[in-house]
């Protein structure tokens, strides 16, 4: 199955206690899913994977794939290694594996695509590859981009590059069939589903769930009057939910919302600052405001 429309890579709430809160993460999982989302994404960077035990990744899957069955949704899971592949094959539930390049070492472009065949063959769901240079340091251009599309097992690419820019107009100028370009850079997401993009991976999307959905609809149906207030609106609301590092935004407005129990996150993350998270509650309400 080709990924496309808007996804969600959910956040790990936190108690008071410091422990996973999993009946909020249960109850944030129903909510963005029956507000529009067509499938959420386990163990993406959001969810702190980082700080999270072993058992703890395996109960959050577990109750993000549950919402999942419920809903009939599409469920991708961060996973990068061929261990972590193979063992997505005890969940029937995995639609695909959100795989991110290579980071730190800058193999080149030609290790990287030797890296995503072989992790192709190892794994059991088809790959998502996680794009996303300014944290791997590793460019892709158009041409490699091209070239990934063509492994056998790879769907899609979560297409975070900072921006939009020259590969990007390319590549979704002549999009790759078969292969679908998810926006994972959620300011850029409007101007990207503009140019062609399937849809998004969105952590902004915790909020204004339906919102966001109805910015890729109102895209994907050519409704630019509808789509184009709706996208600058939502920028800004993204924007001031990245304006420190993510999860930290999202989480305090979801608490704020009583929709988590804590705002907390796990070092080496902070939590967010009460100027950003007023700002942030703002731009919502600025969204919220503008009838559908």
């Amino acid at each position: 199955m080709t990924p496309a429309g808007l996804y969600v890579p959910m956040i790990t709430p936190f108690d008071e206690s410091g422990a996973v809160a999993l009946d909020a993460l249960s109850a944030l999982a129903h909510e963005v899913l029956a507000a529009g989302a067509v499938g959420l994404v386990a163990l993406g960077t959001t969810a702190e994977p980082h700080a999270l035990s072993a058992v703890e990744q395996q109960t959050v899957v577990d109750t993000i794939a549950a919402a999942c069955r419920e809903h009939r949704a599409g469920l991708l899971v961060g996973a990068h290694t061929a261990p972590e592949l193979r063992a997505l094959a005890e969940r029937p539930g995995v639609t695909a594996a959100l795989c991110l390049v290579p980071p730190f070492l800058r193999p080149g472009e030609e290790a990287v695509l030797a890296h995503f065949a072989r992790l192709a063959e190892d794994s059991p769901v088809p790959l998502v590859a996680y794009h996303v240079p300014y944290r791997t340091g590793q460019q892709l251009g158009v041409g490699t981009l091209r070239r990934l599309a063509g492994l056998p097992g790879l769907v899609g690419v979560k297409h975070a590059v900072g921006g939009i820019d020259a590969d990007t107009i390319a590549l979704l100028a002549d999009p790759p069939p078969g292969f679908a370009v998810l926006c994972g850079e959620d300011a850029y997401v409007s101007p990207l589903l503009a140019l062609g993009a399937a849809g998004g991976i969105l952590a902004s999307a915790h909020l204004a769930t339906a919102d966001y959905a109805d910015l890729v609809s109102a895209w994907q149906s050519g409704d630019i009057a509808r789509a184009r207030p709706l996208g600058h609106r939502l920028a800004t609301l993204s924007a001031a939910l990245f304006a420190e590092p993510n999860p930290a935004v999202v989480k305090a407005v979801l608490h704020a919302q009583g929709r988590v129990p804590t705002p907390l996150v796990r070092p080496p993350l902070l939590p967010a600052t009460s100027t950003a998270s007023a700002r942030a509650l703002a731009c919502l309400t600025g969204v919220a405001a503008v009838p559908a």
